[in-house]
């Protein structure tokens, strides 16, 4: 995983950390919240040091939840009201990104 700058990883965490209950957004959004492009830079950001924000308010494009992580965020996100609808897929379900993506 190519090493990010320390203030990159602040500014990713510092973003995460401020959706709030209920809403979403996409790595892409927090990417441009950033003034980048770099949405796969903010997944590798949020996988390695992602754990201490509510990282299940990050999701990916079209609405699916953080790969890898679909049982433990539909949890989280039933308890904070975050509408989903079901899919036939390995996922499951889909997040309703008209409804709560936050724009920071």
């Amino acid at each position: 995983m190519p090493r990010h700058g320390e203030g990159f990883v602040d500014a990713v965490l510092a973003v995460v950390s401020d959706i709030p209950p209920g809403r979403v957004m996409t790595y892409g959004d927090v990417a441009a919240t950033l003034g980048s492009r770099g949405a796969r830079a903010v997944g590798q950001v949020m996988a390695r040091y992602g754990g201490d924000v509510p990282w299940w308010r990050v999701i990916r494009a079209g609405g699916r939840p953080p790969a890898g992580h679909a049982d433990a965020a539909r949890e989280r996100y039933l308890a904070e009201g975050v509408p989903i609808r079901p899919v036939d897929d390995e996922d499951g379900y889909r997040i309703d990104l008209a409804a709560c993506r936050w724009r920071g």
